[in-house]
């Protein structure tokens, strides 16, 4: 017999659903706190500064039910959106100021996760927390000592002999590259300690073996620019840096404007960090050349580009690579992502762009992606920039051409197939009466080479007619034969052999 009372029954339903209207409710909230923590920074009627004020108010009010779901969203945009961590850094400033314990919170959480990178071989990830870390002292949520503790026991992993030196370069490279946030900051408060930093990356770096460097180079000579060996140029950056009294023109810095709020804030130390040891399995980031086409002659009346040993250059060329790694696979939203560059008004960035695109194409040994994508990013940022962008491209192709002769072979082939490509996509328009003085050299020089080579790949992607009226006259040598289909069975003799 039930003995249940019929109302039991229906508590029961009533108690199920306020619970599945409650875990609703939650995930509605969870959303939108994700959804304002991504979007801040993003263009809006209001400030910066005010929206950052109104943010981390409406995070501290949601601290004690969402604190889990707050850490992983800041720490993951954090290393996912690398050029908006002055932003975030300066959320978690507000929030440390408000709430001391969420701050010590936050600063265990992004340990862990860099430590967790560091172990799982996620270089970049792994630089950006470092980036993000060193930020939180500009924040007054670390102390200065506290990271130049940190940044002292990653270069002290570089002076370890029996690791591969690809290991060693990252943990300098890392440390250098966070430099230009937090160097001003530690100068002001621990000069003599960043001096000594500096001067262990130098002895590390005067010592270090380059043999790799002449593999890597896109031309053979270092005229009319200097092919420098990716870490020697971050250091001459960082020099310069330097000899500025740690001053830029390029990173944001919103922090600034709550400096009234941050500076009263209690700072927090950071654990002892120590990096995993190397296992033989582990790969990691390969060195490189830093790829040079243009300097601030070429470029015409408008904003100056940058000198290479700026760290303005290390800063803009970063940001660009990053955000095609994130749009590699849609080309579209590549191109509309590089023309909506930040600073753009202060720098020619149709050339900045072109030269970042043909840095990672002609990358060795071989590029990021395929070949193909950055075609295709190219003809992209013509359609959307048809006023500059072609002239931009037409300009480096003509700067490609006249240094051909120095020019790696795999970089050649490169070429040839990017400009073949090029073409078919703009019905094979080119000014081929500028390269007329080429059939008066040997056919073997790599320019009469190039010009045969690209007919080649035009008429397979086309038609030999088609190649043959859009040549002069005087490149008409370089016209490659007309293929023809060879009947096996209509040829002579052909049906003695069938007997």
């Amino acid at each position: 017999m039930n003995r249940r009372r019929p109302h039991e029954e229906e508590d029961g339903y009533e108690r199920l659903h306020r619970k599945r209207r409650r875990v609703s409710e939650n995930q509605e909230i969870e959303d939108r706190l994700e959804s304002l923590i991504l979007r801040v920074g993003e263009k809006s009627s209001s400030s910066l500064e005010s929206n950052l004020e109104g943010l981390a108010s409406v995070l501290e009010a949601d601290l004690s039910t969402f604190r889990v779901k707050i850490l992983r969203i800041l720490t993951e945009c954090a290393i996912r959106m690398p050029e908006k961590c002055t932003i975030y850094a300066t959320l978690v400033g507000l929030l440390n100021a408000k709430n001391y314990n969420f701050g010590g919170e936050f600063v265990d959480y992004i340990v862990k996760t860099f430590k967790e990178n560091l172990k799982c071989g996620k270089w970049n990830a792994a630089r950006y927390c470092l980036r993000f870390i060193s930020d939180l002292v500009n924040c007054h949520v670390l102390a200065a000592s506290s990271l130049l503790t940190l940044l002292e026991t990653l270069v002290d992993c570089a002076n370890d002999d029996s690791v591969p030196q690809v290991r060693r370069d990252w943990f300098v490279f890392a440390v250098l590259a966070t430099l230009p946030w937090v160097g001003r900051e530690l100068y002001e408060k621990k000069e003599s300690q960043l001096d000594h930093l500096l001067v262990t990356i130098e002895v590390f770096l005067n010592k270090r073996s380059k043999k790799h460097w002449p593999a890597l180079k896109v031309w053979s000579v270092d005229t009319p620019h200097l092919q420098e060996e990716y870490l020697d140029c971050l250091w001459a950056q960082i020099k310069k840096l330097r000899q500025d009294n740690w001053s830029e023109k390029h990173i944001p810095r919103p922090y600034l404007a709550f400096d009234s709020i941050l500076c009263e804030a209690l700072q927090h130390t950071l654990p002892a960090i120590q990096p995993p040891l190397h296992n033989d399995g582990d790969t990691y980031p390969m060195p490189r050349v830093i790829f040079r086409m243009f300097d601030y002659t070429d470029c015409p009346d408008g904003p100056v580009l940058p000198g290479v040993h700026s760290i303005e250059r290390f800063l803009i060329e970063e940001h660009l690579h990053n955000i095609i790694e994130a749009y590699h696979l849609e080309r579209k939203e590549c191109a509309a992502q590089l023309l909506c560059f930040p600073y753009k008004a202060k720098i020619p960035l149709e050339y900045c762009i072109v030269e970042i695109i043909f840095a990672e194409l002609f990358n060795l040994p071989r590029p990021r992606y395929l070949e193909i994508c950055y075609g295709s990013i190219l003809i992209e940022l013509c359609k959307l920039q048809p006023a500059t962008m072609p002239q931009v491209l037409a300009q480096a192709t003509e700067i490609l051409f006249m240094r051909i002769d120095s020019m790696n072979v795999a970089c050649f082939d490169r070429l040839v197939n990017w400009f073949s490509y090029h073409l078919s996509n703009f019905q094979y328009r080119w000014s081929w009466d500028d390269w007329e003085g080429c059939a008066q050299l040997d056919p073997e020089h790599p320019k009469p080479r190039f010009i045969k080579e690209v007919l080649s790949k035009c008429q397979r992607l086309s038609y030999h007619q088609r190649i043959k009226d859009m040549v002069p006259e005087t490149l008409a040598a370089f016209v490659p034969l007309k293929a023809e289909p060879i009947y096996k069975y209509s040829m002579e003799g052909a049906g003695k052999k069938n007997r």
